[in-house]
C-alpha cells in the first residue's frame, strides 16, 4: 500500500515559500567521546536500490507499527520520559546551550497545523544529543550542519535521508493515526566513512531508529529519537530549509 495520505501535501510543499538551503560545510560528525565511538559495521545494502515501485520502501505499507519492532515501539511510547530525563540531566551544566536552541528543545513546541512534513528537496540538518545513555558520557553535544534530503518516490513513499556526516540515517516518514499532529520516522543508520549505502530497517537492530517528526516553525522541523541505542537519551535532528 502506498502512503497516499502524504503525497498531495508533500507535492504542494515543493511550491512553498521556503528558501533553497545553502550548501553547508562538511566537517566530520565525530562521536561524543572516544569511548563511545560507534564501530563501522560491514558494508550494508540499500533497500531502495532494487525495490519495485509498487512495493515501496519497507514493504510499501502506510502503517508504521507493522514495520517497527516491539522494542522500538516501546521506545517511542516512552518519549515523554526521554524528554524529561534528558533535559533534566543536561540542564545543570548545559542550560544556556539548551535555552539557545529555542523551540527546538521545548517538548511541546510542535505545531499541529499542516503542512506537517517537509516537502521533497534538500535541507540543512544537524543533530543535538541530550542526556547520556549510561550517565557517564557528555550530557549535551551539538553537531554542525550537514545535508538532509526528502524524496517522494513514484510509489508515494516520503523518504528522509541524512546524506552527510559519519552518522547518517535513511527511512520512511509515516502518518500517525493515533496522533495526527505528528509523523513517525522508521529508518536505519549507516556509520563511518566507508559505508556508501544504508541497511534495511530490522537487518541490524543496533542501527535501527524510530522517531517523531514535528513542524516547529516556518520551514523548520525536528525529528526526535527517544532512547537511542548509542550515546544519548534523546537525539534531536533539526531540519531547516
Amino acid at each position: 500500500m502506498m502512503i497516499r495520505t502524504l503525497v498531495a501535501s508533500a507535492l504542494a510543499l515543493t511550491l512553498a515559500a521556503c528558501s533553497r538551503p545553502s550548501e553547508p560545510t562538511q566537517p566530520r560528525e565525530a562521536p561524543a567521546t572516544p569511548d563511545t565511538t560507534v564501530p563501522a559495521g560491514p558494508p550494508a545494502t540499500d533497500p531502495t536500490a532494487t525495490a519495485p515501485v509498487d512495493g515501496g520502501l519497507q514493504g510499501g505499507t502506510d502503517k508504521w507499527k507493522t514495520v517497527a519492532s516491539a522494542d522500538d515501539q516501546d521506545r517511542l511510547a516512552r518519549l515523554n520520559d526521554a524528554w524529561k530525563q534528558a533535559l533534566r540531566e543536561a540542564n545543570n551544566e548545559f542550560g544556556a546551550q539548551l535555552d539557545a536552541l529555542g523551540m527546538l528543545s521545548v517538548q511541546d513546541a510542535a505545531l499541529a497545523t499542516p503542512p506537517l512534513e517537509p516537502g521533497p528537496g534538500r535541507y540543512r540538518c544537524r543533530t543535538i544529543k541530550v542526556g547520556s545513555l549510561n550517565g557517564d558520557g557528555l550530557k549535551y553535544v551539538a553537531y554542525p550542519w550537514f545535508t538532509c534530503t526528502v524524496d517522494l518516490t513514484p510509489g508515494g513513499d516520503l523518504i528522509l535521508t541524512k546524506t552527510t556526516g559519519s552518522q547518517r540515517t535513511k527511512g520512511l516518514i509515516y502518518p500517525d493515526s493515533e496522533n495526527p499532529g505528528r509523523l513517525i520516522y522508521v529508518g536505519a543508520q549507516a556509520w563511518g566513512d566507508t559505508e556508501t549505502t544504508f541497511p534495511a530497517y530490522g537487518a541490524q537492530p543496533e542501527r535501527d531508529q524510530v522517531g517523531v517528526i514535528e513542524r516547529i516553525g516556518n520551514c523548520r522541523w525536528r525529528m526526535v529519537v527517544p532512547w537511542p541505542k548509542q550515546e544519548s537519551k534523546l537525539d534531536i535532528l533539526e531540519i531547516r530549509s
